[in-house]
């Protein structure tokens, strides 16, 4: 009797315990398993698969996103479309590509070319030329410093360069470095000289530039859109969608680049698709006013939730007599001194989500 009491005890006791663990949320993995994984997904010629693991683990763990497989995968596609797994990747014919930079800046500015040349011959900081320097320049980070160097030290530098550095992305995932700048806050290294250059750091690259492909929340069902969104800008798929739709409730014709706003622009001088929006101010029952507000919340998830983004979506719908898309990848050519081919943000979404999909098969 005695024994079955005990029995009937342990079998509460462990029902208990079963039902208190299912009430509470399972722990993720351990920093370790995640590197682990990070290991396996990591193409097994890159070097250094160890110290790529521990950057992204660290900088997923950080920011409090998820080191799930879809995200995991995410972060290497683009690492592996962006440099082929190198912190500071080279840049074919870039001495050749910054020389052109820099001419077109003078010929702009209308100063004569020997005056770009005999600036280009004085002596850097670590005693060659900039001339040499540019001569023999490889990868971004190499023409930052230069470019950093010309405007510390020479009148005519300032002058061509406008006080501002025109290296603008770089590291492992070619991340912003004014998105950088822009969201230091949290991040877990001593910044030894500047954010710029821990931009070009694999630790730093790889931090800021999860940042912008994983930092945000997105309705999208597909990674491509986020893919997307990390070459066109945040939320650039969704406000494409709404442009496509924009233009069918209007019968306008609309560049579909994710940009719902020209910036600074004033309200008697709205762009294209604000002034498309405006045709349609008394069947949305917004005045201008309202539609420069809520257009303005296009850098956020919450953009969803207006009046404008639904009733929009509803005339163009009963128009157009079938559902439209709620994400579009944006129609944008790729512009940069280093593509040398037409290339578009369709092209670069597609490469990254082939990346992705082959690793996610692992």
């Amino acid at each position: 009797m005695a024994e079955r009491s005990l029995r009937r005890g342990w079998a509460l006791a462990g029902l208990l315990v079963l039902v208190a663990g299912c009430a509470t949320t399972p722990p993720g993995p351990s920093p370790e398993a995640v590197r682990q994984d990070i290991v396996r997904r990591i193409p097994v010629h890159v070097p250094d698969r160890i110290g790529w693991a521990t950057d992204i683990e660290l900088a997923l763990r950080t920011q409090g996103i998820a080191p799930t497989p879809e995200n995991l995968c995410a972060v290497l596609a683009v690492t592996e479309q962006e440099s082929g797994y190198q912190a500071d990747p080279a840049v074919a014919n870039l001495p050749a590509i910054s020389r052109r930079e820099l001419e077109r800046r003078a010929e702009a500015l209308h100063v004569p070319k020997f005056a770009l040349n005999a600036a280009l011959r004085l002596a850097s900081t670590d005693g060659r030329s900039y001339g040499e320097r540019l001569d023999r320049v490889r990868t971004e980070r190499e023409l930052s410093e230069i470019y950093e160097d010309l405007t510390g030290r020479v009148p005519l530098g300032r002058q061509l360069l406008d006080g501002r550095n025109p290296v603008q992305t770089g590291g492992p995932m070619q991340v912003s470095i004014p998105f950088a700048e822009a969201h230091a806050d949290g991040y877990p290294y001593a910044v030894e000289t500047s954010l710029r250059r821990e931009v070009f750091t694999r630790r730093g690259g790889m931090y800021f530039g999860i940042a912008h492909l994983l930092g945000y929340p997105t309705p999208y069902t597909r990674k491509v859109y986020r893919f997307a969104d990390y070459n066109a800008g945040w939320y650039a798929s969704r406000n494409a969608a709404f442009q496509q739709a924009v233009a069918v409730a209007s019968g306008r014709r609309l560049a579909l680049d994710g940009d719902l706003l020209t910036p600074g622009a004033p309200l008697g001088k709205p762009g294209e698709t604000e002034r498309a929006v405006r045709t349609l101010s008394a069947e949305l029952g917004l005045d201008e006013r309202a539609i420069r507000r809520q257009l303005a919340q296009g850098d956020r998830l919450d953009f969803n939730d207006t009046v404008l983004f639904r009733r929009v979506f509803e005339l163009a719908e009963g128009r157009g007599g079938q559902p439209l898309p709620r994400a579009v990848i944006p129609g944008i050519r790729l512009e940069s001194p280093k593509i040398t081919r037409a290339l578009d943000t369709a092209w670069f979404a597609t490469r990254v989500n082939e990346r992705y999909q082959r690793c996610m098969a692992k």
